[in-house]
């Protein structure tokens, strides 16, 4: 579709989006006429940036039902994130809506380079997490074979894998590591297996995990992007031929980029928060949701051919920052580091506590099995080479981050390990006040 083609379809879809909300959900009505905007005189897209914002804290204060466009008996499905910072936010679906998913999930898994008559290794988590039941009906749509094992017992997935022979798997990044660790622990080579490509995401990651994942089960390893808010996975992927930015399906959600801190828009190819209209959702359409999560778009088509809006991967998340002394530090930061350097495995967390009056970053990483076995366990707190190497972990992060942090390196096993989104900070700072 040309992007005139496309921008006449969003044109149309956004008012009736606008009109839908006006008529069906309070807040919006007062939102929209405390901005003085009526659907009826509303211009499209030349008018969005008039539009007022919908912001996270708006569905949790209208749990659980508040912001619905329709009644409960139009309602086939309910999602909600996992409220571990108050209430969570509840989103629903009609029929339509789950036909909608569906169909922007399916083209996910061609993207990634998936086909009718794949065995597919759904290993996502099931239930309120919109993650496992998006990839499940997506791969179901496109004619795919689903395993639907969600996450956990990596000695049953490694089973599975080797028993159903899928082409197609999808998990959290940090848990397919895992599972690949798991896989070479037990004698078994991961390239060996028939899996050829993966669709991972939930979770932040960067070009140094993609060739960890790519080098150690030989695939292409494809970013998703997608939230419950906004319908779940399915709102941009990677294409396989690239890996140069997510395709965003811009029939369905209308993408912007703004500053942060000011909430006016920014030039394509600049890094600010992504905002997203959803121009197709009937249960619980959103208006200019802002995400948290900081990414740039460009609209120059892709080596694939598709023509939709691309997004960069995302850099970090608003909410994710920590703020060390005042720098502002990034998870993604840190972890393309770690991984820049072979010794030390892909898995860390960082701890957040004080030192007297003063922020104190902790970066708690592991080893790898090679290095554990050259250096051995009988003295480790004292071996020269691990000194050594923690004074290199050090400096490169003082190099990258601007700021001093203390490294912990540990035998291989040692930094817990992720059933699905991985757990990477542990702030102590506010039960140490």
């Amino acid at each position: 579709m040309s992007r005139e083609q496309l921008a006449e379809l969003q044109n149309r879809r956004l008012k009736e989006t606008l009109k839908r909300v006006y008529e069906r959900v309070p807040f919006y009505r007062t939102q929209l006429d405390r901005a003085g905007i009526h659907p009826d005189s509303f211009k499209g897209l030349e008018d969005l940036t008039r539009l007022p914002f919908t912001r996270k804290t708006d569905l949790r204060e209208h749990y659980p039902f508040g912001l619905f466009a329709v009644d409960m008996k139009d309602v086939a499905r309910l999602h909600a994130s996992s409220g571990t910072k108050g209430k969570p936010t509840v989103v629903g679906y009609t029929r339509r809506d789950l036909e909608s998913w569906a169909e922007v999930c399916a083209r996910t898994i061609v993207a990634a380079g998936g086909k009718p008559g794949d065995v597919f290794h759904n290993a996502y988590g099931y239930g309120l997490f919109t993650g496992g039941l998006g990839m499940h009906y997506g791969a179901e749509k496109l004619g795919l074979t689903v395993v639907p094992v969600s996450g956990g017992t990596r000695s049953r997935q490694m089973t599975l894998i080797e028993d159903f022979r899928p082409r197609g798997i999808a998990g959290t990044p940090s848990f397919i590591l895992s599972l690949g660790e798991a896989m070479i622990q037990a004698g078994k080579d991961p390239r060996a297996s028939s899996v050829e490509y993966g669709i991972f995401g939930a979770e932040p990651w960067t070009e140094e995990m993609r060739r960890e994942l790519e080098e150690m089960w030989g695939i292409h390893a494809i970013d998703i992007y997608g939230l419950s808010e906004v319908i779940g996975p399915g709102v941009a992927i990677e294409c396989w031929q690239a890996k140069d930015g997510l395709h965003i399906a811009e029939d369905h959600f209308l993408v912007e980029v703004i500053d942060p801190n000011t909430g006016e828009p920014v030039e394509d190819g600049v890094t600010g928060e992504l905002v997203f209209t959803t121009l197709t959702k009937e249960a619980i359409p959103v208006i200019r949701y802002r995400t948290g999560d900081l990414a740039s778009v460009t609209r120059e088509p892709c080596v694939c051919g598709r023509t939709h809006a691309r997004m960069s991967r995302i850099k970090g998340r608003i909410d994710d920052m920590l703020i060390i002394r005042g720098v502002n530090v990034f998870p993604s930061e840190i972890e393309a580091v770690i991984l820049s350097m072979s010794v030390i495995a892909p898995h860390y967390r960082l701890v957040v506590d004080k030192e007297g009056q003063l922020d104190r970053l902790t970066v708690e990483t592991e080893v790898t099995e090679e290095f554990f076995a050259a250096v051995g366990s009988s003295a480790w707190e004292d071996a020269e080479a691990v000194k050594q190497l923690i004074r290199t972990l050090e400096h490169r992060l003082k190099e990258e981050l601007g700021l001093t942090a203390r490294a912990s390196v540990q035998p291989p096993g040692s930094v817990p390990r992720s059933e699905g989104k991985a757990v990477r900070i542990i702030d102590k700072r506010q039960a140490s006040q």
